[in-house]
């Protein structure tokens, strides 16, 4: 059994945090509206999720670490989300959010953007999960619907997750469009949070779109590293970047501040419906990018199976 520990985030209203958020995101972006709307149905396009909305008893989990795969990788951890649910005490739980595949299940290393409406006593888990992988073909992106392949929930390693009962509701819609700073859209997003909110962490997540333009996007590759990554250079020699476009789904995990329990406090994956997905990191065109975004904070967080030794190495 993988230790669980709790902790009950700073919730604010959602009034409050759209005029936070809007303020922060005009320092970064040329143009940015923040506003409390009712949650899109997230079944239709673009999202095609198996849930309609992210509302209902929100909820953050932190699962395992970066620890765990650097500098050298501990293949033995191995989760299942149906798991995580009943570990964040809501089974059945709609989980989005970002991770690496279990090497169990596909035999080497990938990105996992997790999509999965969790299973519960009355209906079996439905997971909508793609893989980004390195494709041994041309080593350009292979991005799959995990269930074209597999049929289970378990992951790897590390995963950042948001949670709820997957419901329709009120939440936050952000729009920013042509970035004139240097942060990227959720560390824009975190570093307002952690400068209004200081010592009270607020966690949120949801999903949100880059609309138009490109973005910089890393897929680990299959062969996990022989020698030990020990410095974020080595890991970044070690990862293939490329340059996606739009649109790109997203679905960003965020907390404001670490309350002692090391935690990845930003970490986002993405797909589409063209082929390209993985590890976002930034957009590659400010001028002509345009952001959506749904979102909704975090009540609990819940901080699974973390490390006993660790670092601050592959973080980004």
């Amino acid at each position: 059994m993988a230790k669980v520990e709790r902790f009950a985030f700073h919730v604010p209203s959602l009034e409050e945090l759209a005029g936070v958020l809007q303020k922060g995101l005009k320092e970064n972006f040329a143009d940015a509206q923040v506003s409390v709307v009712d949650c899109p149905d997230l079944t239709q396009e673009p999202f095609k999720f198996p849930a309609k909305g992210i509302c209902g008893k929100p909820r953050i989990a932190d699962v395992g670490g970066v620890p765990y795969l650097i500098p050298l990788v501990q293949k033995e951890k191995v989760y299942d989300l149906n798991t995580v649910a009943k570990d964040i005490e809501l089974p059945g739980a709609f989980i989005l959010g970002a991770g690496a595949v279990s090497s169990r299940i596909l035999g080497g290393n990938a990105e996992l953007i997790p999509i999965v409406q969790t299973k519960s006593e009355k209906k079996p888990a439905v997971n909508g999960s793609y893989v980004a992988q390195i494709n041994p073909a041309d080593k350009g992106c292979l991005l799959e619907k995990y269930s074209s392949k597999y049929t289970d929930c378990e992951f790897g390693l590390l995963a950042n997750l948001y949670a709820s009962e997957g419901k329709p509701g009120k939440v936050i819609e952000v729009k920013a469009n042509g970035r004139t700073g240097e942060l990227n859209f959720v560390s824009c997003l975190r570093q307002t949070l952690e400068k209004h909110y200081g010592e009270k962490p607020v966690g949120m997540g949801g999903t949100f779109i880059i609309q138009k333009g490109k973005a910089k996007i890393h897929i680990m590759p299959p062969e996990f590293s022989t020698c030990p990554l020990n410095t974020d250079e080595d890991v970044n020699n070690w990862l293939k970047f490329f340059e996606m476009k739009a649109p790109l789904i997203c679905q960003p995990v965020i907390v404001s501040k670490d309350p002692g329990f090391d935690l990845r406090v930003e970490h986002t994956h993405c797909f589409s419906h063209h082929g390209e997905g993985g590890h976002y990191h930034q957009d590659t065109s400010p001028d002509s990018v345009q952001y959506l975004g749904y979102f909704q904070p975090a009540e609990l967080l819940f901080r699974i199976d973390r490390p006993q030794e660790t670092h601050l190495v592959g973080r980004d």
